[in-house]
C-alpha cells in the first residue's frame, strides 16, 4: 500500500484550473527554489533570484482585478500562498509583502491614479513592494501607531521608526503607515527610498526565522513625500480591514501549506528509514504522530477552502478569519514540530528542510496578529464581548 499524501481528497474539491494553477507553483517551488533554498538561509541572504522567478507565473496581484494583475480567485490565490509555503517561507514572505501587502494597499485603497501609477509595475515585479506598520513599540496595537505625517504645502514630512516589514531594505515602493496632525491614518508610499534625506533601513540579525528574507529596521527624520503619494481611500485604521482580510487568510493558507510541507518529508522519512529491521512507520508511536498530523493538516485544508468560498461570496466575517489564522497557524507549528521529532537529529539538518520549516513555523504563528490577538478577535464574535479595546 502506497503512503497517502491527502487523506481526505482535498484535490478533489478543486477546480481543473485550480489543479493546473496550483501544479504550476508546486513545479516551481520543487525545482527552482527547493534545491537552492538552505544556502540563501544559511547566509541569511534575500533569495530575492528565486522570488523573482515567480513574476513568470499568472499569480501576481493576486485577486486584485486590471492593471496586469492576476485577477484569482479566492481558492486559487490561497493555493499559491499554500504552495510557497509548502516549500519555503521565506519566499513566501518576499512575495506576500510585495504581492499582498504592498500591492492590496494601494489596489484597495489607492485612487484610480495612482493605482495606474503603481501597479502594473509590480505586478511583473519590476518594482518590489513593502508594507511598513508595525513599530518598535507598536506590535499588537498598531492602531496607535507613533510614527507622524505632518503636512507642508504639497509634501508630508514623516517622522518615525517601522520595525519588522518584509522587503524593508530592497523595496522601491514602501508604504508608510502614520498618522497626520488630525489625528487621521494614513499610508504614505515612498518610491525609491534611499535617495531621501534622513531615511535609513537596515535588516534585523540574529533571527532564526525566515532567514533568507530580510526584515527591517528603518528610521524616517523629517523624510519629505509628495502628497499626491497619499493612498487616497484611508483615513482610519478600520480602511484597512479589507487588506487585513486577504492577507490574514493569505497566512492562514501558508501555514496549511508548512503543515503539508512537514507531513509529507515526515512520511517520506518514516517509510524509508529503518530501525530494528524495519520502517519507523511501522512502529506505533510514530504512526500515532503521522495520524495527528495528517488529522491537523486535513481539518485546515477544508477550514482554508470553506473560509476562501465564503470570501468569494463577500460574506466571510473578521472572526471567521482570524479564527482560521490562529487555528491553521498551532496546526503548523504543531505539524512542524512532530516532524522534527520523526526525523530525530536529522529534522535539526537543513538538508532535510524540516529545520527550516520548523522555525518558519514560529514566525507564521506570530505575524499577521499573535496568536492571542487572533483568537480575542474570534472569540469577541462568538460571544459578542470583546476582551480587548
Amino acid at each position: 500500500m502506497a503512503p497517502t499524501t491527502d487523506p481526505f481528497d482535498f484535490d478533489g474539491l478543486l477546480t481543473p484550473a485550480q489543479r493546473d494553477l496550483r501544479d504550476r507553483v508546486r513545479e516551481y517551488m520543487e525545482t527552482e527554489v527547493k534545491p537552492r533554498i538552505n544556502d540563501y538561509w544559511e547566509r541569511g541572504e534575500v533569495a530575492l533570484p528565486l522570488a523573482l522567478g515567480l513574476s513568470e507565473l499568472p499569480i501576481v496581484g493576486g485577486t486584485l482585478r486590471g492593471y496586469d494583475c492576476a485577477e484569482l480567485d479566492n481558492v486559487s490565490n490561497g493555493l499559491v500562498k499554500y504552495e510557497l509555503c509548502r516549500v519555503d517561507g521565506s519566499v513566501g514572505t518576499i512575495f506576500s509583502s510585495h504581492s499582498g501587502l504592498a500591492m492590496g494597499a494601494i489596489g484597495l485603497l489607492g485612487s484610480e491614479e495612482q493605482k495606474r501609477r503603481w501597479l502594473p509595475a509590480m505586478a511583473s515585479m519590476e518594482r518590489m513592494g513593502a508594507f511598513c506598520m508595525t513599530e518598535p513599540q507598536r506590535g499588537s496595537d498598531a492602531a496607535h501607531i507613533q510614527t507622524t505625517a505632518r503636512r507642508d504645502g504639497a509634501e508630508y514630512v514623516l517622522n518615525g521608526q517601522k520595525r519588522w516589514p518584509g522587503n524593508g531594505t530592497i523595496a522601491d515602493l514602501l508604504i508608510i503607515w502614520a498618522r497626520d496632525e488630525a489625528g487621521h491614518f494614513g499610508g504614505f508610499v515612498l518610491e525609491d527610498p534611499a535617495q531621501f534625506d534622513g531615511f535609513t533601513a537596515s535588516p534585523i540579525c540574529g533571527r532564526i526565522a525566515k532567514r533568507a528574507v530580510h526584515l527591517a529596521e528603518i528610521s524616517l527624520w523629517d523624510v519629505r513625500v509628495p502628497a499626491a503619494n497619499r493612498l487616497a481611500y484611508c483615513n482610519s485604521f478600520s480602511d484597512l480591514d479589507t487588506v487585513f482580510a486577504q492577507t490574514r487568510a493569505g497566512v492562514a493558507w501558508e501555514a496549511v501549506g508548512l503543515a503539508d510541507g512537514c507531513y509529507e518529508i515526515a512520511l517520506q522519512f518514516a517509510c524509508r528509514r529503518e530501525q530494528f529491521g524495519r520502517p519507523i512507520g511501522a512502529f506505533q508511536l510514530i504512526q500515532a504522530k503521522l495520524v495527528e498530523m495528517a488529522a491537523g493538516l486535513s481539518q485546515a485544508q477544508l477550514l482554508v477552502w470553506r473560509l476562501a468560498q465564503l470570501m468569494e461570496d463577500g460574506a466571510a466575517t473578521a472572526g471567521q478569519i482570524s479564527l482560521a489564522k490562529q487555528s491553521c497557524a498551532a496546526t503548523a507549528r504543531r505539524a512542524a514540530a512532530l516532524a522534527r521529532e520523526i526525523l530525530g537529529a536529522r529534522g535539526l539538518l537543513l538538508d532535510n528542510h524540516v529545520a527550516r520549516l520548523f522555525t518558519d513555523a514560529e514566525a507564521t504563528y506570530t505575524y499577521e496578529g499573535t496568536n492571542e490577538i487572533n483568537l480575542l478577535i474570534a472569540g469577541r464574535e462568538l460571544t459578542g464581548i470583546g476582551a480587548f479595546e
